[in-house]
């Protein structure tokens, strides 16, 4: 497997990738949407953000999984904006490997930050037991950090925990 920028050309593999992997994991918890989990717009910001960088994980010729960053380099505070393993090839440690390149591919990195819904215990183990991120803070309707009242489709309204990995020096 190969992990590498991804090319302009693959941005729609990337997304469907995403919305693929995505929808599948809501709908395991929720049943059947019609709507789009991550819609294109929420991937496109992503894809699009100053300072982010797309990358994808190829095995055969096949995109098998990828992921967006935004690194900041006055900070070194970047965040995972999205990290996604393609469905059919999930739990053979593709998504171990994709982080694992981001962190070596961004060592003077300070700060890593993440999120992902309430409900998706797959990801919340993958980031805390896996990963070593720390759940910093439960965004839900009750948050008045400025996001309260933003809908997140993804989350079935719920709420969104949000991780950070500091990193050592």
């Amino acid at each position: 497997m190969e992990i590498r920028e991804l090319k302009k050309e693959e941005y729609e593999i990337l997304k469907n990738g995403i919305q693929e992997s995505f929808q599948r994991g809501f709908e395991d918890y929720f049943g059947h949407c019609d709507a789009t989990i991550i819609p294109d717009k929420d991937i496109l910001m992503s894809y699009e953000a100053e300072g982010a960088v797309s990358y994808v994980a190829v095995d055969n010729d096949e995109i098998i999984g990828g992921c967006i960053v935004q690194i900041n380099k006055e900070t070194q505070v970047n965040d995972l904006f999205i990290l996604y393993v393609k469905v059919g090839v999930q739990s053979k440690g593709i998504g171990y490997s994709i982080w694992s390149e981001m962190e070596k591919r961004y060592p003077d990195t300070k700060v890593w930050r993440t999120c992902t819904p309430y409900f998706d215990q797959r990801n919340i183990h993958f980031y805390v037991n896996k990963c070593g991120f720390h759940i910093v803070e439960f965004i839900n309707k009750y948050h008045c950090g400025g996001q309260a009242d933003e809908e997140f489709i993804g989350d079935g309204g719920e709420g969104m925990f949000e991780f950070e990995k500091k990193m050592a020096q």
